[in-house]
């Protein structure tokens, strides 16, 4: 997708629908955040052949003036269907919350209630706004278990059980009335239907070469990981960008040397560079299988996927900080951690290590939202010190970035 605009699919009472979302993102120092529709309602579709159709055609609606609006108009249909993370069974939420309160139910909540909430917001759906502001559990599920731990912890599941029992229909049935399909221009659609009968074609034939395929023929995925190399994506407030990085005898290596990260910004410019100017010069070059990627690269066969583990998103952390701890993802926090501490390992830097030690007041609050614990008294706000030292770390990592 295109950087800042994301495909996504919400199961509403028609079926799956895909539409775009342009998660929060800051302009002429106001924060923003919006969907694919128009003041009345928002565009969704049950074919990605109809999204294509639309977003290559019309140039009336609210994503227009975004950012990186201009790439999405040339992007394939395959790049426009949402990924698996990107799904969101609202409908289902009654039948997932009768299930046991595990990490994994509270997790898939968490992401379901989260996007319910930013389209009540964009949208302005009050009677939605209402519903997740009636029983306070629907703000912590971003806090995984822990809030639902104990005498305490089960009453307020129980709340939420109760109110998902009593009110989320309220919640289908305003999202239902927002949601609309447009007509779509008929030329437009019949280019993209061609294009998923095509690129079906297509898998179908790669599954069958691979049935056939000698070992040498492996998918990419097993490549990357015979290799022992991630590609990683960095989002942060100037973008998002690709690099890579591996482990050498435990310790971090990453595309680059002397401190400086060479990414990119999209999987194409990263594997233009390998295979022309990036064979050589930097710290991935004492890794021994580096010249399989480079030969790859060289005739076109290397694919840039980056896993979900590997996808590191920097921005809002510093304000969710700010605000309240309710408000921190602690997944995408602890992520955040991992590549702050492996860059500043890798440039032999100290300062994100002792920043993020317990005995420091960022790395107390860091520690408590990540490992949580219930015996622990959760840490009250401000959080303005821990706020402005994370922005901190994060524009000396930021500043390490060498964009190509």
């Amino acid at each position: 997708m295109a950087s800042d605009i994301v495909s996504i699919q919400l199961s509403l009472t028609e079926g799956d629908l895909v539409t775009l979302w342009a998660p929060r993102w800051r302009e002429d120092g106001e924060e923003w955040e919006a969907f694919l529709g128009d003041d009345d309602s928002l565009f969704a579709f049950p074919e990605v052949a109809q999204l294509a159709a639309f977003v290559r055609t019309v140039r009336e609606h609210d994503l227009i003036d975004h950012p990186a609006w201009s790439v999405v108009p040339e992007l394939t249909v395959a790049e426009l269907t949402p990924d698996d993370t990107q799904s969101y069974d609202i409908i289902g939420v009654p039948e997932l919350a009768a299930a046991e309160a595990d990490t994994w139910t509270i997790s898939e909540l968490a992401e379901i209630v989260e996007m319910v909430r930013s389209i009540a917001d964009v949208c302005e759906l009050d009677t939605v706004t209402e519903v997740l502001d009636s029983a306070p559990a629907f703000s912590m599920l971003r806090q995984g278990t822990l809030p639902f731990v104990g005498r305490e912890g089960g009453r307020l599941w129980t709340q939420l059980i109760d109110t998902i029992a009593r009110r989320w229909d309220d919640v289908i049935d305003a999202l239902d009335a927002l949601v609309d399909t447009p007509a779509v221009d008929p030329a437009a659609l019949a280019l993209a239907e061609k294009e998923v009968a095509l690129v079906a074609e297509a898998d179908g034939e790669a599954a069958a070469d691979v049935d056939d395929a000698a070992p040498a023929e492996e998918h990419q995925d097993g490549f990357w990981e015979e290799v022992g190399i991630d590609p990683i994506r960095i989002t942060t407030s100037t973008g998002t960008v690709l690099t890579l990085r591996c482990y050498l005898d435990d310790a971090p290596v990453f595309l680059g040397s002397a401190g400086k990260i060479e990414v990119f910004p999209s999987e194409r410019a990263l594997v233009r560079w390998i295979g022309e100017d990036g064979a050589d010069g930097h710290d991935l070059t004492r890794a021994s299988t580096w010249n399989d990627i480079v030969e790859r690269a060289g005739v076109g066969d290397l694919t840039v996927e980056v896993d979900e583990l590997n996808s590191y998103a920097l921005t809002g952390l510093e304000q969710d900080i700010a605000e309240d701890t309710l408000e921190v993802d602690p997944t995408q926090l602890e992520l955040a951690v991992e590549l702050l501490l492996d860059v500043a390992d890798w440039a032999g830097d100290d300062e994100p290590k002792d920043a993020l030690a317990e005995s420091q007041s960022l790395g107390w609050l860091v520690s408590f939202l990540t490992k949580p614990d219930p015996t622990r008294l959760a840490p009250s706000p401000p959080f303005t010190t821990e706020a402005a030292r994370w922005h901190e770390l994060v524009e000396e990592l930021t500043a390490r970035l060498h964009v190509n």
